[in-house]
């Protein structure tokens, strides 16, 4: 795994010249790059997700479009038109801006339900279906998508089945006041230094990683582990709907991913336990209004992996198959 340890700490590197503070984000959208999942930051504004988002994607070597979200957008201002070509005499598909590699979907909650289910198909089975003809997306294909979770107006509430198709909802959070004050130095100068030449991560060496992680094995047991925290879930006091069996299938990649950036062709418990949270809360439907306050959710799935036995085998035991 030393080449997907390698791609990680490049990206690390050259996202971390342009954001103060943001390892976990960065770390987890590596994960979900590598186990082809989808990101939704959602953070209150000023905190940097669009910025993070454009540095991540100039990290890579792949095609980047932005789709900026508002009320008026349609759908097929996202998977593309047929339109009329007056010099053959016939429809030809313009396709949108869906058809990259890496999505940046800002502000997607300000898109009307009707425009963000035409990212439900695309994100889920990397094709997108246009007056009955079938069009396959680029590989890889992954969605970043932001959101502000203080704002309700001229908004739209993502629905459950588009939720489930992120792989990790994590959140930029405010920063240390040491990581302010740094990021002060950054715009008013005072704190400049030369920034190092990092190459991006080129087509090749992606496919490479993303091939190495889907080899990270997973021991049986850690399979009934995570099938145990997802039926937690659905049998919580608190919990109306609880993750999917969709949601353990990312549960598992998002370890393998971890166990791969960390070096290892193995998946530990601690793997499991530490993308929990990212991959889980955002699925959940609490039962009432009481319970759906901010990061409650993730309350519930700390609580749950405290509740949960956790294997305790030696970790040659995960190793070894």
């Amino acid at each position: 795994m030393t080449e997907v340890k390698r791609l990680y700490d490049r990206v690390m590197a050259r996202v971390g010249q342009d954001i103060v503070g943001g390892e976990q984000v960065i770390r987890l959208s590596v994960i979900a790059l590598l186990a082809g999942g989808h990101i939704l930051l959602d953070d209150v504004p000023g905190t940097g997700k669009t910025t993070f988002a454009k540095s991540f994607a100039a990290s890579l070597s792949l095609e980047v479009r932005r789709l900026q979200c508002t009320p008026d957008l349609l759908p097929s201002d996202v998977t593309g038109i047929h339109v009329f070509d007056m010099k053959t005499s016939e429809f030809r598909f313009v396709p949108g801006p869906a058809f990259t590699n890496l999505l940046l979907a800002d502000e997607i909650n300000r898109a009307m339900p009707k425009t963000q289910a035409g990212l439900l198909e695309c994100m889920e089975e990397h094709q997108i279906t246009v007056e009955g003809e079938t069009h396959r997306l680029r590989e890889p294909f992954m969605v970043i998508a932001t959101q502000n979770p203080v704002e309700t107006r001229g908004t739209y509430e993502l629905p459950e089945a588009q939720l489930d198709r992120f792989f990790f909802r994590c959140s930029m959070g405010y920063p240390s006041t040491e990581n302010s004050i740094d990021i002060l130095r950054r715009h008013f100068g005072g704190g400049e230094t030369a920034r190092e030449a990092i190459s991006p991560i080129s087509a090749e060496e992606l496919d490479a990683a993303r091939a190495a992680v889907r080899r990270v094995y997973v021991h049986p047991d850690l399979f009934a582990y995570a099938t145990a925290l997802g039926e937690a879930t659905r049998h919580d006091a608190e919990v109306e709907l609880g993750a999917s069996p969709r949601a353990i299938v990312h549960l598992i990649r998002a370890a393998q991913g971890l166990a791969a950036v960390s070096g290892r062709d193995f998946v530990l418990p601690d793997d499991i336990k530490e993308v929990a949270i990212p991959t889980l809360s955002h699925r959940l439907v609490l039962k009432n209004d009481f319970y759906r306050t901010r990061g409650h959710d993730e309350e519930i799935i700390a609580r749950l992996l405290e509740q949960i036995p956790v294997p305790t085998e030696p970790i040659d035991f995960y190793r070894y198959h």
